[in-house]
């Protein structure tokens, strides 16, 4: 597991604030070509309270976000490489939602870094819950600027 340095030089690579970081701790990174993370949702983020009121659930908008956000990572992580300026996603292919994430359960994210073309990435990836059920399954093209 990277240390607590190598999480916050890979977090700090994502433009994101804390607020919308879906990524608590990075469990495996190999730079530039594969990495695993976890996010808890906690019950208090300020989403669950439209979604839904009385059964509150993960968006599945917001599991995208949190695949290519590790992706992110990837990229910008790749060895002997600049990172990119202003990454962003910028297409969803692929996707397929699962199952569902509730307050107090985690996301089990993994990702790979399937291609680099210029400034787009390609990312590959599934969300598994704490059971070890896929959730989400899907890829991910991240685009940014020299």
């Amino acid at each position: 597991m990277p240390s607590p340095p190598d999480l916050v030089q890979a977090l700090s690579s994502l433009p994101h604030g804390s607020e919308f970081r879906f990524i608590d701790e990075l469990t495996e990174l190999n730079p530039g070509v594969s990495a695993k993370a976890v996010w808890k949702l906690q019950g208090d983020e300020e989403f669950l309270r439209g979604h839904f009121p009385q059964a509150p659930l993960m968006p599945g908008v917001l599991m995208i976000e949190a695949l290519a956000q590790l992706g992110g990572i990837l990229i910008q992580t790749r060895p002997g490489e600049a990172r990119l300026k202003n990454l962003r996603l910028t297409a969803v292919r692929q996707i397929k939602i699962l199952g569902s994430i509730t307050p107090g359960q985690s996301l089990h994210i993994s990702a790979s870094l399937q291609a680099v073309l210029d400034t787009l990435g390609q990312v590959t990836g599934e969300i598994r819950d704490d059971s070890g059920n896929v959730i989400l399954t899907g890829a991910v093209t991240l685009a940014g600027e020299r």
